[in-house]
């Protein structure tokens, strides 16, 4: 049997920890080879592990064995060194590195491991593929830019912990197997072998539990918890994420923002050491979509929406005068100082707006001659000065205007507004910009389905002041939800809680549900709404996010240690994958493929 080259080591320190106090230490570190380097007398290695890097010298005066044993090392073999800590040469030092004032002189190397050669350099800033990366993740989580960014969520996850205890929270788990409910998103279904023909879901949320935990009189709970939605994916969604989940009892609305911007500030201080000014900016969702074209608007910078089918809808300019006509709007956004783009640079402008619906993208340039335009000799000198003044335009503007449909409007130039801040420079990657988004309309009206779904879910509470509108008007009644935007970003959003059985009744009716599929779908729930449940409201944070902007990533793989692909794969472990014909009989399942007649069992 071969001996364990590790038996009876111990490290004494982690690469990035040693300094100069060190000096005449002998120590032993462990880690990986970042690279060799041979200078004949000499062989100097640069050693890594998650705390930094270390430069390990050889010398066969010092250590013979070790320096024979370091002539055969390549790149990522794992080693244990033994040796002094000594100050590096005069001249010599490495400012960039933590431990660049000293190296050790080793007396003893066992080798641990060898390595293959990797598929891609395990350094920052790595240009590869990540098709690559994902099927080599062990690889690419030891560049210390990866490590780095689960380093800083797991701050960050604790930094939250800490803060809800210290306010009385209790950290309590839900169900990740639990029942299939209607409305949002697919659910991840589990087939139960012991109740055939019957399923689990995994949990898009542990809402209804939650609500459950303030019925039972836990008061304030928090769980850091794993949801699985089965949609499409984007670089800020996967199909199974984590969010950090908090419910509270006898609160509202101002008591919650309050406590959470101190939280987030808490978090900021924790993990960045950045102070965060508190009260945080509130929007109302009208505000948001009439001045941004969003409800996660981007405040770091203005390019704002201006409405202006007032001053054009007696116009004869048809395109204007139709759509305002017809109820739709017409605004646009000054584009300061960009009179001098090109033709095809508007072209393309208009093309991007295409993208989000919008059939045409009309504009005004502020030249020193005056205003030029093709759309100019539709207005009036009157109509014309109105509109640049309404646009509050300058010489060297370049005004944008799109006419249509609402939704089409708050989409195209809403995305035109970020796409010329990126284009503009006008974006500060240092700055941060919370705001919340309040008010938001408590239902939406799906045109496909002919009914209204609800904007979050349906156990958010209507505004007190819009519960007549629930029978007569439901596409007014606003909701007493809201979101916590950051950079443009949503992070968080929430809601207070319907809590009266007879309330919520009336929010299934208004959904389609007839009484009896919310009884059989909610029925513990509205039963529990019988026993003196108190007022209730909560948020969820995407931690995935959160991190995400705490990082500088632009995507959130980055910061999720095995995420999967924009098509829902892992490629480490190449899941998902088929399973035996045995474990789908056990399952009483049987798989029908398509394109097949039959299925397989």
């Amino acid at each position: 049997m071969m001996a364990d080259a590790f038996t009876g080591l111990k490290r004494t320190y982690y690469c990035g920890e040693l300094r100069p106090e060190h000096a005449g230490q002998v120590v032993m570190v462990m880690g990986w080879v970042q690279r060799r380097r041979d200078h004949g007398g000499l062989i100097f290695i640069d050693l890594r592990d998650r705390s930094g890097l270390l430069q390990i010298v050889f010398s066969p005066e010092v250590g013979a064995a070790a320096f024979h044993l370091a002539e055969g090392v390549r790149g990522e073999y794992v080693l244990a060194a033994s040796g002094e800590v000594r100050r590096r040469p005069e001249g010599t030092e490495n400012p960039d590195l933590k431990t660049g004032d000293v190296e050790i002189y080793v007396r003893e190397l066992k080798v641990l491991n060898q390595a293959k050669t990797p598929p891609f350099y395990i350094e920052d800033g790595v240009d590869v593929d990540e098709t690559l990366r994902l099927r080599y993740r062990y690889l690419d989580l030891r560049r210390p830019e990866m490590q780095k960014n689960l380093i800083m969520r797991h701050k960050t996850a604790k930094a939250m912990r800490d803060f809800l205890d210290q306010h009385g929270f209790l950290e309590i788990e839900t169900p990740m197997l639990t029942r299939s409910t209607p409305e949002g998103a697919r659910d991840y279904l589990v087939p139960s072998r012991v109740h055939p023909g019957e399923f689990f879901a995994l949990p898009q949320s542990p809402q209804l539990f939650k609500q459950i935990l303030m019925v039972s009189g836990l008061d304030r709970y928090f769980q850091i918890v794993r949801c699985f939605r089965d949609e499409d994916l984007r670089a800020d969604r996967q199909p199974e994420f984590t969010q950090l989940d908090i419910e509270m009892s006898f609160t509202g609305m101002d008591e919650i923002l309050s406590l959470m911007e101190t939280m987030v500030a808490y978090i900021f201080k924790e993990v960045l050491n950045r102070e965060i000014p508190v009260p945080f900016r509130r929007l109302p969702y009208s505000e948001a979509m009439a001045r941004y074209g969003t409800d996660k608007p981007d405040l770091r910078f203005g390019l704002e929406l201006v409405d202006v089918a007032d001053v054009v809808k007696e116009a004869e300019f048809k395109v204007f005068a139709a759509v305002v006509k017809r109820g739709g709007q017409v605004k646009g956004i000054n584009a300061k100082g960009c009179a001098d783009f090109t033709r095809k640079e508007i072209d393309d402008l208009t093309k991007f707006a295409a993208v989000y619906g919008a059939k045409g993208l009309a504009y005004i340039q502020m030249t020193p001659e005056g205003p030029k335009s093709p759309i100019n000799k539709f207005f009036t000198p009157a109509q014309l000065q109105a509109l640049l003044d309404r646009m509050q335009a300058e010489s060297g503007d370049l005004i944008l205007f799109v006419a249509d449909d609402p939704v089409v409007v708050a989409a195209a130039l809403g995305n035109l507004r970020l796409e010329l801040a990126r284009r503009l420079n006008l974006i500060a990657p240092d700055r941060l910009e919370f705001t919340w988004v309040y008010d938001f309309p408590l239902l939406e009206y799906d045109p496909a389905e002919r009914r209204y779904v609800a904007m979050h879910h349906p156990f958010t509470a209507p505004q007190d002041a819009d519960l007549p509108f629930l029978a007569s008007d439901p596409g007014r009644v606003r909701a007493k939800a809201y979101d916590l935007v950051l950079n443009g970003v949503e992070i968080g959003g929430g809601s207070l809680r319907i809590y009266q059985r007879d309330v919520q009744e009336k929010m299934f009716a208004l959904l389609g549900f007839s009484q009896e599929e919310a009884v059989e779908k909610f029925g513990f729930l509205l039963e529990a709404f019988e026993y003196g449940t108190p007022p209730h409201g909560g948020i969820a944070f995407g931690l995935d996010r959160l991190v995400m902007l705490l990082t500088g990533r632009e995507t959130i793989r980055d910061v999720i240690a095995f995420p999967k692909t924009q098509s829902a794969a892992d490629l480490m472990v190449a899941a998902p994958a088929p399973v035996a014909a045995r474990q789908l009989a056990e399952l009483h399942v049987r798989v029908a493929m398509p394109g097949k007649k039959t299925g397989q069992s």
